[in-house]
């Protein structure tokens, strides 16, 4: 198992990257928690699992970024330290200053530590499929030619699947990784009324179907 721990310099705490990888896998799968920091749900159950997790059975390679946002953790806020939307601030093709609200995506995209940090993951793990874990809405949105697996993380999870979420989200994971560069995405959006230790068994069955997926 390798481990990546790095602190950037605008952050009071580091953001970690867990996971193994090794060249004879298959695929590699990033999965990612906590990018609104009032949705702490994907650090727990990622902890939770690595806790006894053996990612060497997997004909797949599992990375794990439990928190993207350990600043708007820290402060139960959907924005970082700078009070950016991470999840707006991804440099998409149809990027643009939007209003000073809980979406708002900064002056320029990739402007965030946080955002570079992904995009750098990115571009050296190539992953082929990426899983963030949000809340609220208690759907399985996907973006990129993500069908198949969404239709399957249905099956574990019971909510239904969609391709739109219902509102724009320029500068979004969904939109960078997904629709422009064809990266099968899922946005799991869990049901943050239910304790979060309900979802600790169909997690853990979802991120097992990944590894072998």
């Amino acid at each position: 198992m390798i481990t990546l721990e790095e602190t950037l310099s605008n952050l009071k705490s580091p953001i970690k990257l867990i996971g193994e990888v090794c060249d004879n896998k298959k695929k590699t799968i990033l999965i990612v928690g906590v990018v609104h920091g009032e949705e702490p749900q994907g650090k727990f159950l990622i902890e939770q699992y690595l806790k006894t997790a053996n990612l060497s059975q997997f004909k797949n390679n599992l990375i794990f970024i439990p928190c993207l946002n350990p600043d708007g953790l820290k402060k139960g806020e959907r924005q970082n330290a700078n009070g950016i939307d991470l999840n707006r601030s991804f440099p998409t093709k149809n990027w643009k200053i939007s209003e000073r609200n809980q979406y708002y995506g900064g002056e320029k995209p990739n402007s965030e530590p946080e955002t570079k940090f992904m995009i750098d993951i990115f571009e050296k793990y190539s992953p082929d499929i990426i899983l963030t874990i949000h809340a609220p809405y208690k759907v399985v949105n996907y973006d990129g030619p993500a069908e198949d697996i969404a239709q399957r993380i249905s099956s574990i999870i019971g909510y239904e699947t969609s391709s739109d979420i219902g509102y724009p989200t320029i500068g979004s994971m969904g939109n960078y990784f997904g629709l422009e560069r064809n990266i099968p995405i899922i946005t799991l959006e869990l049901d943050e009324e239910i304790p979060v230790e309900s979802f600790l068994n169909p997690m853990f069955k979802i991120f097992e179907l990944l590894g072998n997926y």
